[in-house]
């Protein structure tokens, strides 16, 4: 090849390479551009505004997000988007759908701006999250910023303490918590007797011991039902809102369910909070908690990783609280510990769902036994008998069947949660749909966890028809079947009994429109955990209390035995929350 051939190719490769380069240039058609994409509540719309070479802005015009699950999604990543003039940038931890639907809808109003994608998808350097940490001590440091851990904060400044920090390792706060259903069983004499029910702490009591196979601590169910009415008293003081009617949940076993106003578990986390942070107290966000420091036999603090990486010891003068949740979203430590419960390895399917954020992965629990704790139950887990984003209408039993896809009932709908998961294993594909009619559609189409009913039906998670007929067609379900079970469930409901041995009883289901809501198991909740006596203290492996560690809520067990009563969860964390704040306030 001569000299000036070589010097053409070269000068026609770097001719290609200049068109390449440029080709990946962001160039845009300036104005103003709209997109859309499907969140967890509904679409998610945007406007972007562009000049001919950048992203000026990106705004979130429209959005039914779940407020306290997406709130940091909806804040950051429009800013993130235009600071690093791309799209790659990372989901939030705990908030992957709301921030697919920023991220996909703010690509879809770009196309019409003409940019290319590769343009505006370069990769973008990790940095690290802000979050200055200015206190490494207080007199009580809690580990988790779910219901149990700010409910033990805001407890501890009200028993005297001066200054307490809490240690959150994900981005936001809120934990299992804010993504629950909103109910909280206790015994509210005042509004069951307006509704013609008969309720006992007694009978609180033995349901939940008897429902966890007999197999909890009494003396820990019996701090959790004599306990529980004042929570909600005191989280009513507080500012929580709660509707007037008592209901019953799945797998609650009886009408004594206190039904949270706002959304899912909004309203318990915004509550607390706001009353946290009033009295002065410090929440650290991204910053993991990496080990216990046990010095001389008394928990004195905890090593962490802050959000720049760099480990931080926090020192509590007074107490360290663990409130780290349960290990529901680790499926390796769930099968590490299944032995003989009531779910073993082969009766958990393989790839199973779960309802968890995704921190709830129980490493703290390993900590607490190298600082020397005990812990109880952990062969125990609960399933769910339905996945988080399907609650439906309703979350409540008194007034839906249970139908498997032939059309047939199969289960007691207020059985215990184990016994509806173990039934619904057996039915076809292992799913069912929960039937329920309009009598309990409120004028504002919320469904009981406050969600909007329309935007339910119109992503398909619930479907509505005009007749049992139609809503048997649209669910491919036999409609001889349907109609014949429900007919049948209308007559129960006269006599009040069933061959199922259903307890709790309203109205018919006799008025359309109708509605179906498709379910099955998903994992939810892990009973074991630290061992704690009713003072919330650690007891250790020598069954004594280990002098300044306390811990509540689902990091614990004990309390629920072999299976946990729907609505016992949250008065678990708010009723030993509490407790925990106290007595860890005021350690010597």
């Amino acid at each position: 090849m001569g000299k000036k051939s070589f010097f053409s190719l070269i000068f026609s490769l770097l001719l290609i390479l200049s068109c390449t380069v440029f080709s990946a240039e962001a160039v845009f058609k300036p104005g103003k551009y709209l997109g859309s994409y499907e969140g967890y509540g509904g679409p998610v719309k945007v406007e972007v505004t562009t000049s001919k070479d950048k992203i000026e802005s990106v705004v979130i015009v429209e959005h039914k997000e779940s407020k306290g699950i997406s709130d940091h999604a909806i804040e950051s990543l429009p800013k993130e988007i235009v600071a690093n003039q791309s799209v790659a940038v990372d989901y939030v931890a705990g908030a992957s759908k709301s921030s697919k639907a920023i991220i996909e809808a703010t690509k879809e109003a770009l196309k019409f701006s003409g940019v290319s994608i590769a343009a505006i998808s370069k990769p973008v350097a990790k940095k690290a999250v802000e979050n200055v940490i200015l206190d490494k001590e207080a007199e009580v440091v809690v580990v988790g910023a779910g219901g149990a851990g700010l409910a033990a904060g805001v407890s501890a400044y009200e028993n005297g303490a001066k200054s307490v920090i809490i240690l959150e390792k994900m981005p936001i706060i809120g934990g299992n918590t804010v993504r629950a259903g909103g109910a909280y069983n206790a015994v509210n004499p005042k509004k069951q007797k307006a509704q013609g029910i008969e309720d006992s702490i007694d009978k609180h009591f033995t349901q939940t011991y008897e429902g966890g196979n007999k197999v909890a601590n009494q003396k820990l169910v019996r701090t959790l039902v004599e306990n529980a009415m004042d929570g909600v008293d005191w989280l009513e003081g507080l500012g929580m809102k709660w509707n007037e009617k008592i209901g019953s949940v799945v797998g609650s076993m009886w009408p004594r369910t206190n039904q949270a106003t706002d959304p899912l578990g909004t309203g318990y986390i915004n509550t607390l909070e706001k009353a946290f942070l009033q009295h002065g107290g410090k929440i650290y966000t991204n910053t993991k908690v990496t080990g216990i420091i046990n010095k001389n036999g008394r928990v004195t603090g905890v090593t962490a990783v802050g959000a720049d990486g760099k480990e931080v010891e926090f020192v509590g003068k007074k107490g360290i609280i663990l409130a780290s949740g349960g290990y529901a979203a680790n499926s390796e430590m769930v099968r590490e510990f299944l032995s003989d419960g009531v779910y073993t390895k082969d009766k958990l399917p393989a790839g199973i769902e779960n309802t968890n954020h995704p921190g709830a992965t129980g490493e703290v629990i390993k900590m607490a036994l190298d600082a020397g704790a005990d812990v109880i139950d952990m062969k125990h887990i609960q399933l769910l008998p339905m996945p988080a984003d399907r609650f439906g209408p309703t979350i409540n039993v008194e007034n839906v069947i249970f139908v498997n896809k032939d059309g047939n009932r199969y289960v007691r709908e207020d059985g215990r949660r184990d016994e509806i998961s173990l039934a619904t294993f057996a039915q076809k594909d292992g799913q069912y749909y929960m039937i329920n009619d309009s009598k309990i559609i409120p004028p504002d189409r919320k469904t009981t966890s406050a969600e909007d009913l329309d935007e339910l039906i119109r992503k398909n998670t619930v479907v509505e028809a005009a007749t049992l007929e139609e809503l048997a067609k649209k669910i491919n379900v036999p409609a001889a079947a349907l109609t014949a079970t429900v007919k049948k469930f209308n007559e129960s409901v006269d006599k009040k009994s069933d061959e199922f041995g259903r307890d709790i009883w309203e109205n018919k289901i006799d008025k359309g429109p109708f509605y179906a809501t498709l379910r099955f198991p998903a994992l939810h909740h892990t009973m074991g955990g630290v061992k704690i006596n009713e003072n919330a203290e650690v007891i250790g492996k020598d069954g004594k209390a280990v002098p300044g560690l306390f811990a509540a809520g689902e990091v614990t067990g004990g309390i629920h035995g072999a299976n946990r009563l729907g609505g016992n969860a949250i008065a678990d964390i708010i009723v030993f929350g509490r407790i925990a704040g106290k007595n860890a306030a005021n350690a010597k």
